[in-house]
């Protein structure tokens, strides 16, 4: 196993944790700067104000990306177990 195979195995993971986490942690931050603009213009702080609809949101966005983000991890890991013998020379 080479320096640059270990490098693109690694570059190859990030990419995929991104790909699978980067919608619905975008779903969150998008929740929570409309939540935090509302209370700055409003001027209301409720703690439960900011979770609620976070968590609410980001259970929405996993059921619609759940598919999705199942693909993707498959895909890899049927590229990764199918690589083995290309690891090991």
């Amino acid at each position: 196993m080479t320096v640059e195979l270990v490098k693109d195995i690694g570059a190859e993971v990030f990419r995929t944790v991104m790909y699978a986490s980067g919608p619905v942690l975008l779903v969150s931050l998008i929740v929570g700067l409309v939540i935090s603009f509302f209370q700055a213009v409003t001027q209301i702080q409720e703690f439960t104000l900011t979770f609620v609809p976070k968590i609410i949101a980001v259970f929405l966005s996993l059921f619609i990306f759940l598919p999705w983000i199942e693909r993707v991890l498959v895909d890899f890991t049927q590229r990764l177990i199918l690589n083995i013998p290309v690891y090991i020379k």
